[in-house]
């Protein structure tokens, strides 16, 4: 039995997703070895190469392709779902290029899409992605770029939204907006490759069958522990698109285009999907 180093996040999304594979529901040829951590350090882990499979922002995986492909399971992918920017009173859009902006890691797909909006936006300030309503509310920054659960909780720290990113990307390409997904070193081939993935989708399809069981794990992790934000959480994330990327795969393929064609990640000739 091959075992592989696994790393996604402690976010309700994840460990939904994950739940089966942790507590061995699923058979398989191969065993994991969990990693749990915040999606910007499991993105450093990658450009690393430490992890064999590993959660990772779309804006990483364009750093990643030469070594890692994405799996056609666990990917975060859907509209109405995308990063906000928030602040303590309104600024308009055009102003944001002179604001400091808190952001959750320069290689998350939140700050990707903050740069395909407005490439002049420089002067950012790195923070966990939960200190940033904080810092916000605080005056530390003028704004801040937030992901997961503080789309629904911003308003609790008298926060008002200057721009919903997701929306801007999906009314500029009218594709749904990527986030993150799961990728696989390539030298793992691909036989393993596919086992992997296979495993990946049943934990979901597991998870889907059997919420309460889910849920300790997904509160004993959680940043947020109320019960009606996790399971808006894991509606909002866990899609179609999570249990097989389909046709999702157009929208990845346009923001890494879009990203190369502006030097935001190198020029990569490897398949997205391809292990």
């Amino acid at each position: 039995m091959r075992n592989l180093s696994l790393g996604y996040s402690p976010c309700p999304n994840d460990t939904f997703i994950f739940y089966a594979l942790a507590h061995k529901k699923i058979r398989g040829d191969v065993e994991f070895s969990e990693i749990l951590r915040d999606v910007e350090t499991l993105n450093n882990m990658a450009l690393r190469r430490e992890p064999d499979v590993t959660k990772a922002s779309f804006h990483a995986f364009g750093f990643l392709r030469e070594d890692y492909c994405l799996l056609r399971a666990g990917s975060a992918l859907g509209r109405g779902c995308g990063p906000l920017v928030v602040a303590k009173t309104q600024i308009r859009e055009s102003e944001l290029a002179q604001k400091r902006i808190a952001i959750p890691g320069k290689m998350t797909t939140a700050y990707l899409l903050l740069k395909l909006f407005d490439p002049e936006i420089t002067d950012v300030i790195e923070m966990p992605f939960d200190q940033i309503m904080n810092a916000v509310s605080l005056g530390m920054v003028d704004a801040g770029l937030i992901i997961h659960e503080g789309r629904f909780t911003y308003p609790g720290y008298n926060l008002v939204n200057i721009i919903d990113l997701g929306e801007w990307w999906e009314r500029e390409t009218g594709l749904p907006v990527p986030l993150g997904g799961i990728l696989a070193r390539r030298e793992l081939g691909a036989s393993v490759i596919r086992e992997i993935d296979r495993m990946i989708r049943e934990s979901i399809e597991y998870a889907f069958q059997n919420h309460t069981l889910t849920r300790q794990y997904i509160k004993h992790n959680a940043q947020e522990l109320d019960d009606e934000v996790i399971d808006r959480h894991i509606k909002l994330y866990v899609n179609d698109y999570t249990l097989d990327i389909g046709d999702g795969i157009t929208a990845i393929e346009e923001m890494l285009k879009t990203a190369e064609e502006l030097d935001l990640i190198p020029h990569s000739d490897k398949p997205v999907l391809t292990g």
